[in-house]
């Protein structure tokens, strides 16, 4: 996909639709969260309702919020007045809330922000109204051990390819506020899993193999414009003639419509501060929102100062982690059709990136796996559960492993199971936050390599901190302080409940 055309796409995002009404409604705070307003839906055309708004707007009896209420269906929240029985166990309530937070598919609504889907899916919940990404992944886990909705793994997946036919990739989700960035690929992940449920899995890789080879078409787009002067294009970076590597990267450099204007004064205070001009404040920005990690003190210069976010010039082990599965299965499904030479091609290109992860990402002081700075060709500082996608992708050595379990049980259990890093920060991707998908990821890594009790202990302490809130609220939230065994804190936005990955890792983790 070219990278005008992602631009385009930002066209029809509800900022560059409405402009200054856009604006007024978020700088007023006319609804308390930022994302209500783009995902309200227009009652009549855009056209006609600027029009109105213009000839409105400077009128002394005037009001933007009775305004925006005439001309707009808010959101709707179909599980608004849902009751959590608390006497029940977490497995039943889980149970409960697969029908709250699923949606038929969408009927297409002319004005709408969401992006219709032609099959059903699931949210994440609260706030998040809509199909997200990498989320899919550790919810369909769960719903490969729940018999009454498993048929919904193989509509997300379907939803996903439509969106790789309409756009060439999968968007962070099916609003068109996200159609200039992704999410964390786990496509190949979701295909494997689904493959291994089939009775015939050979022919559902078969199937999906055009939409596989679209991702990884995707993530390597511009490699070939890449030297030692231009490290940088897109989504791949250059390390040496022979060695490329991804990060994260979104084109457009001003706020997400979604987070405005909480993001224009976070600008502010980093030029104030720093002397960071927009464009690049906002390059790096939106490369950690497509990480999932927004945010963390993973991507900053200075490990406490968000304003110094450098995600876009980050090489993170996680991501091309993810990036060696798909060539690896890429690989596998070409070798089943017997294309040998594009199995080899992809055999030979997974090699090198296995190798590349088992040397330029570890770091022999720490004896982890780190993230890695090529403007400075040194690895980042920061001790995160990212390392730990070399374990669940078994690329780390023996060695390594046993390294890596080593300092997980030392630094990063807690009581309430592991925490996302180690710098207490105050964002939510930092410590104290444990978060489900990293759970599963280290449950399953440890057991790769056998450490069967670190693995049934990171297991233990997260279930029953799951438990323990459930019991106190009624909920399944979206993070945990697995230090202080409570809902987690942090983040752009409150706490949000339902919750899609933490019900899917909750019944996985169960499953064993």
């Amino acid at each position: 996909m070219s990278l005008n055309r992602v631009i385009e796409n930002s066209k029809y995002s509800p900022d560059e639709i409405y402009g200054e009404l856009f604006r007024e409604v978020q700088l007023n705070h006319i609804f308390s969260d930022t994302k209500t307003f783009v995902d309200c839906v227009p009652k009549i055309s855009a056209e006609d309702i600027l029009k109105i708004y213009y000839e409105k707007k400077n009128l002394s009896n005037f009001d933007l919020s009775k305004f925006i209420n005439e001309y707009f269906n808010l959101p709707s929240s179909p599980g608004k007045n849902f009751s959590s029985d608390r006497n029940i166990s977490t497995v039943d309530h889980i149970n409960r809330l697969w029908d709250i937070l699923s949606r038929p598919a969408d009927e297409p609504t002319p004005g709408s922000s969401r992006i219709a889907l032609p099959f059903p899916y699931v949210v994440p919940g609260g706030r998040f109204r809509e199909i997200f990404y990498w989320d899919s992944y550790f919810t369909i886990l769960g719903l490969s051990v729940s018999p009454n909705h498993s048929h919904l793994i193989e509509n997300i997946i379907d939803n996903f390819t439509y969106l790789i036919d309409q756009y060439n990739f999968i968007p962070n989700g099916n609003r068109t506020y996200y159609l200039t960035r992704s999410q964390p690929p786990f496509f190949a992940c979701m295909i494997q899993l689904l493959s291994q449920m089939n009775s015939n899995p050979s022919a559902i890789r078969q199937k999906y193999l055009p939409y596989l080879y679209k991702e990884y078409l995707f993530w390597m787009n511009g490699k070939d414009q890449l030297n030692e002067n231009h490290i940088f294009n897109q989504h791949v970076v250059w390390i040496s003639d022979d060695v490329i590597l991804n990060r994260y990267f979104d084109p457009l450099t001003c706020p997400r419509p979604e987070s405005f204007p909480k993001e224009e004064e976070e600008r502010k205070k980093a030029e104030k501060l720093y002397g960071i001009k927009s464009d690049e404040f906002y390059l790096h920005n939106r490369a950690a929102c497509e990480s999932g990690w927004d945010f963390s003190s993973r991507w900053f210069d200075d490990e406490n100062s968000k304003e110094l976010n450098k995600c876009a010039f980050i090489i993170p082990i996680d991501l091309n982690c993810l990036i060696y599965f798909l060539e690896d299965y890429l690989s596998l499904i070409y070798d089943e059709l017997n294309n040998m030479e594009l199995s080899q091609q992809f055999k030979n290109l997974s090699k090198k990136r296995k190798e590349i992860i088992q040397n330029l990402f570890w770091s022999n002081e720490e004896k982890f796996f780190m993230d890695y700075d090529p403007i400075n060709k040194r690895q980042k500082k920061v001790l995160s559960l990212a390392g730990l996608y070399p374990l669940f992708f078994n690329i780390a050595t023996k060695e390594q492993a046993e390294f890596v379990q080593q300092r997980v049980k030392k630094d990063f259990l807690q009581i309430g199971g592991l925490s996302t890093t180690l710098q207490q920060t105050g964002q939510q991707w930092d410590s104290p936050i444990g978060w489900a998908p990293l759970q599963w990821i280290s449950y399953q890594a440890m057991k790769n390599y056998h450490f069967d009790q670190l693995a049934n202990e990171i297991r233990t302490r997260w279930l029953n901190l799951n438990d323990e809130i459930f019991k106190e609220t009624g909920k399944m939230t979206e993070k945990y302080n697995v230090v202080e065994q409570s809902e987690g804190g942090g983040g752009n936005y409150p706490l949000q409940d339902g919750f899609g990955w933490t019900n899917g890792v909750y019944l996985r983790l169960l499953h064993g």
